[in-house]
């Protein structure tokens, strides 16, 4: 049986890197990879990580697409990939489910767990509900321990103000340990 592995982690800790490289050994031994993105995320039309290693996205989705019916519609592939998964609809993410336990197609969402305020994603959470697979994809914060949590700045500073997506203009995102979250941002969300 396929299953549905959702493997999660803190800003910068290689989530993208980690699925160009299963796209590549999926592609290294002759096999179909789907690499599916949301719309929400209007950083880049690739799989883009940090180090600037990209990968073409196959499918982009917007929050109407039934997710399921578009994977099927190009064709079953070995394997689905979905990049920035926290961003998927709780429908979506039910279609992955779907893909995996009545398709055969194992699927593998990277994304965010929560977000600058410690919330979860809905796109997350019901992944957290669904998974067979839950992987979390580790990075430090800048104190040397495990980071776990997104903080947000907007010129400069620290905020817990804002909607809940924000990509583009003067905000920006550190990866944060529980203590200097706290000691940064001053509460949780």
């Amino acid at each position: 049986m396929a299953k549905l592995y959702f493997r999660y982690g803190a800003m910068n800790s290689g989530k993208s890197t980690a699925l160009i490289q299963v796209a590549h050994n999926y592609k290294e031994r002759g096999q179909r990879v789907l690499v599916v993105k949301p719309t929400v995320d209007t950083k880049s039309p690739l799989v883009l990580s940090r180090i600037m290693v990209t990968r073409e996205v196959d499918l982009v989705l917007d929050e109407e697409a039934a997710l399921r019916d578009s994977v099927l519609a190009v064709g079953a592939p070995d394997c689905v990939l979905v990049d920035e998964a926290q961003f998927l609809t709780e429908q979506q993410v039910e279609d992955l489910f779907r893909l995996a336990v009545l398709d055969g197609i194992p699927v593998i969402a990277y994304g965010l767990r929560s977000d600058f305020r410690t919330r979860g994603f809905p796109g997350s959470l019901r992944l957290m509900e669904l998974a067979h697979s839950i992987e979390e994809l580790k990075t430090i914060c800048r104190c040397g321990r495990k980071a776990t949590m997104n903080a947000r700045t907007v010129n400069g500073a620290f905020t817990q103000a804002g909607s809940q997506v924000v990509i583009d203009g003067e905000v920006g995102y550190e990866s944060m340990c529980g203590t200097c979250y706290l000691l940064k941002v001053g509460t949780l969300g």
